[in-house]
């Protein structure tokens, strides 16, 4: 019974907290050069999440001016390798599977008992969830641990991008049972790109305490924060198309996230997982339908 309240104290602590102004002065500090105080946050950072350094592209603490720098830290360039088959996508992130599944028309599963809208998810606007309904969808967790660069599943060029304002709660698993419609409340980045296998949406969604989301093209898009979606369109070619291949960077969190990426019907299998399993950047994600 007392893991059950302290949980519910948890969830109720989320509606009432400033969660925006709590995030955004998180943010700052997080942003500061405090030097040796930085550092021994890092340190101790580094030891209350078991965080694997020896794969860091700098593995000393005392390298990083900012926590942010730590947070955001760059992989050795052999510490990941990227899956090469032609009809293979990459896995886009380390993290662990939230869900993963079938997009049921306009419907995304969130966890046992929840379900929420695909046109909620990408800022309400129809014309842009239209293609990804009754296709696929994965949600994958970052936790405080891991590496938190995103990199793309597939080469793509980018069609459109849209802020969308919103919450921020914890995207926590205990949250994503107990928060309904939570990935299409929280404030996100939504990345639409143009691929061989069709559409793919790279939704980047915001929690308590993410200092900022970043985009490859656009650098930081949250915060400023604002009260309505705002959307960019881009050319698809010419000098100022914006093509991303496969296994590059496309975005990063500033303190960690979830990620959720939609595909069209029919155009891609999944690679075998489950909920809660591992992910790690560039193994086979999913594989095209001939």
């Amino acid at each position: 019974m007392g893991v059950i309240l302290l949980d519910s104290l948890k969830i109720a602590l989320q509606y009432i907290l400033p969660k925006h102004l709590l995030s955004r002065t998180v943010g700052a500090l997080a942003a500061a050069e405090a030097g040796a105080l930085t550092t021994s946050l890092i340190k101790l950072f580094i030891k209350q999440y078991n965080v694997n350094m020896a794969e860091a592209l700098n593995s000393e603490p005392e390298a990083y001016a900012t926590f942010n720098d730590f947070f955001t830290r760059e992989l050795k360039p052999d510490a990941r390798t990227i899956c090469d088959g032609a009809n293979e996508l990459a896995m886009p992130v380390d993290g662990a599977i939230s869900q993963i599944g079938n997009i049921r028309y306009d419907s995304i599963i969130q966890a046992k008992g929840h379900d929420y809208s695909l046109t909620a998810l990408l800022g309400g606007k129809p014309e842009i969830a239209s293609p990804f309904k009754n296709g696929k969808f994965a949600t994958i967790y970052l936790s405080p641990k891991d590496y938190h660069r995103i990199h793309m599943p597939i080469t793509g060029t980018l069609t459109d991008m849209l802020y969308v304002p919103g919450e921020l709660f914890s995207v926590s698993p205990l949250t994503a049972q107990r928060v309904p419609g939570l990935f299409a409340r929280n404030e996100r980045v939504v990345a639409i790109f143009d691929t061989e296998v069709g559409k793919l949406a790279m939704v980047l969604v915001g929690a308590i305490i993410v200092a900022s989301i970043a985009t490859k093209w656009a650098g930081t898009v949250s915060p400023p924060t604002g009260k309505n979606v705002q959307h960019w369109q881009y050319p698809v070619d010419g000098e100022h198309a914006v093509t991303i291949g496969k296994g590059e960077e496309m975005g990063l969190f500033k303190l960690g996230s979830t990620i959720v990426a939609c595909f069209e019907a029919d155009k891609i299998d999944f690679a075998s997982f489950a909920e809660g399993d591992a992910t790690r950047l560039g193994e086979v994600f999913a594989t095209t339908v001939n």
